[in-house]
């Protein structure tokens, strides 16, 4: 059933992208669909963007092996899309036009500044897109009962074919539509397995709460602070901080920003996304205690380390035999199975879109510009070249730990975009020298740190688990990185060189207003 299901889900997506994709030389219907989205359905698409499939299956394992650590980490990633919405959803819908590129070259623009935004673009969202679709591999195996490298390395390369074609086809109205059936399904598989959890405990949320304490094998620590990171603080600090963020300033998501018509649409989607995300986080911890309560510590690690599988575990225990049953495990599964689809999707368009606007129409062509069919033609030869580089990554690493790379996208985006996102909106002194400095040092810092962390060496789930070149002593680098990343965009604003011309400046700062509140420009009141 599980089978029919994805294979049913598959076709009718992609069917829908060759419905809506754009027509053949029409630029701006591939990178935002005429910004006709609703907010509504703007709002679904940014939440089914930000809840990748790391996101759903990563935060529901840690509840239910580390309890209070968890729901932390549940908390901190609505908050970050929650600090989004307040703090730069608007300024970056009124100073983007298409990619992140756009948003941040607005105040700095050049061809070195077009080229960074574009590494640090695919620095960012390629790694997890490899931790997603390696962990496709292992998931499709685990749902379906085939247990062979061949079939994991199959289900790699199908999928990642089907993503590719998401993007390449469907542009933003395509995938747009993707995330959006993606949220509705998971929203409601979501629900539906909680109310069986909750039932399970005749509504007793105590009763649930102490029979997870039992069932996660760590005592009383369970419902206590500590667990996840052997009572260091500085680490679950700079964990949590890398996630408040990060997650919401990674670039699939600030695309989605652009896809509305103006900065009250924006504000409006942006509201729904938060409702969608808050609801599904507080889904997601009823759901972790149940699989900590009703699956148990030991079975769920059995299935893998960081108890990815815990949510499809907990959906069988709760669903019982029968038809019934049955469909209430094919519903889960097909949500998942659609979180996989749509989140990689996501990333390649950022990916492809960022490729073709910021590196090949910007940052090489020095004179003459693409024509919009060529453009367009290039985004789309972008995305299977980036879909065909992660397939590829991933399955080379499907038998490794890949958890760190989830951590290096999340300092990316906290380190190197979050300050330049900050400066370029906010702070009227920012120059190019100051945006390169951020991109290029805050990236390098999270690749120098992140080889001493624990996620590489050093510890049975660690990427070379033989091995211990372990120097650094915290979990992730946010605590160093994100500093760094801040400091290092002020030192080359202050220190360096102020390339931007009187001109550039007196053209930015006459449509600020509009970039920061959506004033008319100085003149056009």
């Amino acid at each position: 059933m599980s089978l029919t299901a994805f294979i049913a889900v598959a076709s009718v997506t992609l069917l829908l992208c060759v419905m809506t994709g754009p027509d053949r030389d029409d630029l701006d219907e591939y990178y935002t669909g005429y910004r006709s989205l609703g907010p509504l359905r703007n709002g679904l698409a940014v939440a089914g963007d930000y809840l990748s499939a790391a996101t759903v299956l990563g935060t529901t394992g840690v509840i239910a092996l580390t309890g209070h650590d968890g729901v932390v980490l549940a908390l901190s990633t609505a908050l970050s899309l929650v600090l989004l919405m307040f703090l730069l959803a608007e300024p970056l819908r009124n100073a983007g036009r298409f990619t992140m590129g756009d948003m941040l070259t607005r105040r700095a623009p050049g061809r070195a500044a077009r080229i960074a935004s574009c590494t640090v673009t695919l620095a960012a969202l390629l790694p997890l897109m490899v931790v997603q679709l390696a962990g496709s591999g292992n998931l499709l195996s685990f749902i379906l009962g085939f247990d062979s490298s061949g079939f994991r390395t199959g289900s790699i390369i199908t999928l990642g074919v089907v993503m590719t074609g998401y993007a390449a086809i469907g542009g933003m109205k395509g995938t747009a539509l993707i995330q959006i059936l993606k949220t509705v399904v998971l929203l409601g598989s979501g629900l539906l397995v909680s109310v069986l959890v909750l039932d399970r405990f005749d509504w007793d949320t105590g009763a649930l709460l102490r029979a997870a304490e039992t069932g996660s094998g760590a005592g009383a620590a369970y419902l206590h602070a500590g667990l996840q990171f052997g009572g260091n603080d500085l680490d679950m600090i700079s964990s949590e901080l890398t996630v408040v963020l990060g997650a919401a300033c990674l670039p699939h998501i600030t695309m989605r920003m652009t896809g509305v018509r103006d900065a009250r649409a924006v504000r409006r989607s942006m509201s729904w996304a938060v409702c969608v995300v808050v609801g599904l986080c507080l889904l997601l911890t009823v759901i972790g205690f149940g699989a900590a309560a009703l699956v148990g510590h030991d079975r769920i690690t059995a299935a893998g380390a960081q108890g990815n599988s815990a949510i499809l575990q907990v959906s069988g225990a709760v669903a019982g035999g029968g038809e019934i049953g049955a469909l209430i495990v094919t519903a889960m599964t097909t949500a998942i199975f659609l979180t996989l689809l749509a989140s990689v999707a996501g990333m390649i368009l950022a990916c492809a879109n960022s490729l073709a606007h910021d590196l090949f129409h910007h940052g090489l062509r020095a004179r003459a510009p693409m024509a919009p069919r060529a453009e367009l033609v290039t985004a789309r030869g972008s995305a299977v070249a980036v879909g065909t580089l992660a397939v590829t990554l991933a399955v080379l690493a499907r038998h490794w730990n890949v958890q760190a790379l989830v951590t290096l996208s999340f300092c990316i985006g906290a380190s190197a975009i979050a300050p330049a996102l900050v400066y370029s909106m906010f702070w009227r002194r920012y120059t190019r020298t100051g945006l390169l400095w951020t991109l290029l040092g805050g990236t390098a810092c999270v690749l120098v740190l992140i080889t001493g962390t624990d996620l590489v060496s050093g510890s049975p789930g660690s990427v070379f688990p033989h091995r211990d070149f372990n120097w650094f002593p915290l979990t992730t680098t946010g605590l160093v990185s994100i500093p760094f990343g801040f400091l290092a965009g002020w030192l080359g604003s202050v220190r360096g060189r102020d390339d931007d011309s009187a001109a550039q400046r007196r053209r930015y700062e006459a449509v600020e207003p509009w970039i920061l509140a959506g004033a008319p420009p100085a003149g056009r009141r």
